[in-house]
């Protein structure tokens, strides 16, 4: 019912790349995103109306009904999701790639669409940087999932049908709306390849592409170089007693308080 909560699988699909394409190659694009994702989801068996699907121009918000295993869409919907990529990709010049975005929670629906924040954390996994960069260091690979610390956790490491959870890799990955933990893997490699160091979501890249300083602790500052190699000792001492220095010492300057 519109309005109302709903619990529910949620799997967004980003295209890697597409803000590169011209406006004559982005239909081509588009047509073979809706035809490698649709025919995964009918070879896994997953069909309206437990398959809900918003247009998200170069990408797809997929959610799915709570009766919908989610170890299927991990298993042998991404299976078949990678293999139908290899297919379609086979001798192309630019090759479609994919990230996805999968995490589970409410779900609220209305006349215009699904919204929440599990629908928004979803969508900002299949975003992120750290996203972005394992699969552009995966040279070849058409595809990367990033899984929220919640499915990893209930339904990865459990296991399943194509679902081995040593395969996957953490990661804590910045969001807008904070620091948090996901899940990544690369369909065909036994761990995905480890990312250069992510930027924050409002970081900006250098004139060359490239991300600025690493975080981390500033460099230090080294200590000025003793003027000479004498050691000198300057003492207050204010009425009796002994006094125990470590160390060779050249010079002892005494005091005894001034007008103390």
């Amino acid at each position: 019912m519109e309005g109302e909560a709903a619990y529910g699988f949620i799997v967004n699909v980003d295209a890697q790349g597409s803000g590169l394409l011209s406006d004559t190659e982005k239909p081509d694009m588009r047509r073979r995103l809706y035809d490698v994702t649709g025919t995964a989801f009918e070879q896994a068996g997953i069909r309206p109306p437990r398959l809900y699907q918003e247009d998200r121009g170069d990408g797809i918000l997929g959610v799915l009904a709570p009766d919908v295993p989610p170890v299927r869409v991990l298993g042998e919907w991404v299976e078949h999701l990678h293999q139908n990529l290899r297919e379609s990709n086979r001798h192309l010049r630019k090759p479609l790639r994919l990230r996805v975005g999968l995490h589970i929670g409410r779900v609220t629906a209305d006349l215009h669409g699904r919204s929440g924040r599990a629908v928004d954390l979803a969508c900002r996994l299949a975003d992120c940087g750290v996203a972005k960069a394992i699969l552009k260091a995966a040279d070849g690979a058409p595809l990367v999932v990033a899984a929220s610390d919640r499915v990893h956790e209930d339904f990865i490491v459990p296991g399943g049908r194509w679902v081995d959870p040593e395969h996957y890799r953490r990661h804590d990955v910045e969001l807008k709306e904070g620091r948090t933990t996901a899940w990544f893997m690369v369909p065909g490699r036994s761990q995905p390849p480890e990312p250069p160091e992510e930027r924050g979501p409002d970081a900006a890249d250098g004139p060359d592409g490239r991300q600025g300083p690493p975080r981390g602790d500033p460099p230090r500052t080294p200590a000025p170089k003793d003027a000479g190699s004498g050691v000198v000792q300057n003492i207050n001492q204010h009425g009796t007693g002994r006094i125990v220095v470590g160390g060779t010492i050249d010079t002892i300057n005494f005091s005894d308080g001034g007008d103390r």
